[in-house]
């Protein structure tokens, strides 16, 4: 089998003999920094590799219209998707957009903030790619939303869906979806969905 065939983006799921630790994760992605790393809650690491130039133009306008509405607000910290998030339940994910609220932001220290945040974001989005599963994706919501995010978009651009997940109330599922807004969660957030198709 060529090389190349990970490129295919099928993830490569292993368990380590032994857990490891936050430390030892976070070098192991500072070593392999062109593969995006996460560990889910059972300390199972799945290793994908980089996206695809359709996928990378769509988070690309993902951030920049997420990134224009943190500049406006002013309340909180915008997250690409190279950042990871230690999550309560002991997984660490990198959502392809997330935000905190300012004051969470700085109540971390210096070290805290130069690794992994230890924080489950207030806000994600996960744009769903042709590779990713998602019943996968719809799990991974679920475990933002039951580990303290306010707020979560999944979005399915090809399919022109959404699923807008808040903790303790039943997932909204927009078909057709033109725009998603943050409300009353984020005031004034409007995702232009169609900018990304």
């Amino acid at each position: 089998m060529p090389i190349y065939a990970f490129e295919q983006h099928f993830p490569v799921r292993f368990r380590p003999a032994s857990r490891l630790s936050d430390d030892e994760l976070f070098e192991l992605c500072v070593r392999n920094r062109e593969l995006r790393i996460e560990r889910n809650a059972e300390g199972e690491i799945v290793v994908m590799s980089p996206t695809g130039g359709e996928t990378g133009r769509r988070n690309f306008q993902l951030i920049a219209q997420l990134a224009a509405w943190v500049a406006r607000d002013g309340s909180g910290i915008g997250f690409d998707s190279s950042t990871g998030f230690l999550l309560p339940n002991g997984a660490e994910r990198a959502p392809d957009a997330a935000w905190l609220r300012r004051g969470r932001w700085e109540a971390l220290s210096a070290e805290q903030r130069r690794k992994f945040v230890p924080l489950c974001p207030d806000f994600v989005v996960e744009l769903r790619s042709p590779s990713d599963a998602l019943a996968e994706l719809q799990a991974k919501m679920q475990e933002y939303a039951s580990c303290g995010a306010r707020l979560g978009w999944l979005v399915d651009v090809d399919g022109r869906r959404a699923w807008v997940h808040r903790p303790g109330r039943p997932v909204q599922t927009i078909e057709g979806v033109r725009t998603l807004t943050g409300d009353p969660e984020m005031p004034g957030l409007v995702l232009d969905v169609e900018a990304l198709v």
